[in-house]
Order: structure tokens, then sequence, then C-alpha cells
């Protein structure tokens, strides 16, 4: 009795229409993703190129550091409420009229911190103010 050896049959697998497929899901995800385009923006605040204007009139300076921290006129607001900030203000100004306000903010500043020094600003009646800058480099 002969016995023939058992042919193995290895099945032939084609690929090509996996690839297609993969191909075809990857310009479907490239095409229905959206990118964000405002991801990082980079903003350089303006410098000031004109010469500080020297007046008598009485200044009144509010300054916010990087945290959001209050000072009006160097002596520090013992918090950061609007009500706190309008009393700080209204203690430094006293009797004067219409002084020369000068809001000046760190670069890291919170925006919010910078509108609340606004808003105590003109509810108190103080609504010519001026932000201070610093003095360009390039002298353009």
């Amino acid at each position: 009795m002969m016995l023939r050896e058992k042919q193995s049959n290895e099945p032939d697998l084609n690929i090509t229409p996996l690839i297609d497929v993969v191909f075809l899901l990857l310009i479907f995800f490239m095409v229905s993703t959206t990118f964000d385009k405002n991801a990082e923006i980079s903003i350089e605040l303006p410098e000031a190129a004109g010469q500080a204007v020297k007046t008598k009139q009485f200044r009144l300076e509010i300054s916010i550091d990087a945290e959001g921290r209050f000072f009006v006129n160097q002596k520090r607001v013992k918090d950061d409420k609007l009500v706190t900030l309008k009393r700080a203000i209204s203690l430094t100004l006293g009797d004067h009229k219409d002084p020369k306000l000068i809001i000046s903010a760190d670069r890291k500043t919170p925006h919010g911190a910078v509108v609340r020094a606004m808003d105590a600003a003109r509810q108190l009646g103080l609504v010519h103010l001026t932000f201070a800058t610093r003095q360009s480099s390039t002298g353009d």
C-alpha cells in the first residue's frame, strides 16, 4: 500500500483590500478632523516710544502683580475684592479731584484683575486713566 504524502495547501492571503481599507480610513480621519487653529497665540505687549509726561497733578497708581494682587500707591491692598479696592482708592484719593490715574500691570497679570481695577476706578468717578508701558528699547 502506497501512502501519499499529504500536500499542504497554504491559504493564499491577499492583503490588498486590507491596505485599501486602511488608507480609506486614514483619509477619512484626516479630512474629518478639525484642528485647533488658536491653540498657541503669541501676543507681544506693545512698547511705547514716547516720552514720559511730567505733571504736578496728584498721581494715583494702581499696580497689579502677576498673581493679581493690588497695590495702591505702593501700599498692598489686603485682598482682591472690588469693595476693598474701592475703599483703598478712596482713602488714598482723599480730597484730590480728578487725579492722574495710572494702572500698571505685570505682563502675566490675569485679565480679570485689570478689569476689576478699571471697574473700581469707574465706580469712583475716575474715568481718565493711563496704562503704564515699558520704554521701547529700539527707539523707533
